[in-house]
């Protein structure tokens, strides 16, 4: 019995955790004046604030292509910079506030070659 307790409260700590930082990241987009990706409506000019997930290189119809997975605590959409192998900074747990017109692909929401600022 005592096991199992004690799984439960590590699993605990770590679920308040995520839900905690997708609290602090919500907040701090509301902060900078920039909309929450979940409240965003496809094909709109939006500001976005959050932290990369994932970042990695997948070329699109042979044309290298840099996509990171945008996380505001509301939801998550796909960056893409197209004819982009790499961009100095962009990497997972980076924190970016991003510019552009939310798209569709594949049933992903999607913001191609999006204006970016990094945050510290």
């Amino acid at each position: 019995m005592g096991e199992k307790s004690k799984l439960r409260r590590t699993i605990s700590k770590w679920a308040n955790a995520d839900d905690m930082h997708a609290r602090e990241l919500r907040a701090t987009t509301r902060k900078g004046d920039c909309n929450l990706i979940a409240d965003c409506q496809d094909r709109k000019p939006v500001r976005l604030r959050g932290t990369l997930k994932t970042v990695t290189l997948r070329p699109r119809g042979g044309v290298p292509a840099l996509e990171a997975e945008l996380f505001d605590g509301s939801d998550t959409l796909m960056l893409v910079w197209l004819g982009r192998r790499e961009i100095a900074a962009i990497s997972p747990g980076r924190s970016l506030e991003v510019e552009g017109r939310i798209g569709r692909h594949g049933g992903d929401r999607v913001i191609y070659n999006p204006r970016y600022q990094l945050l510290p």
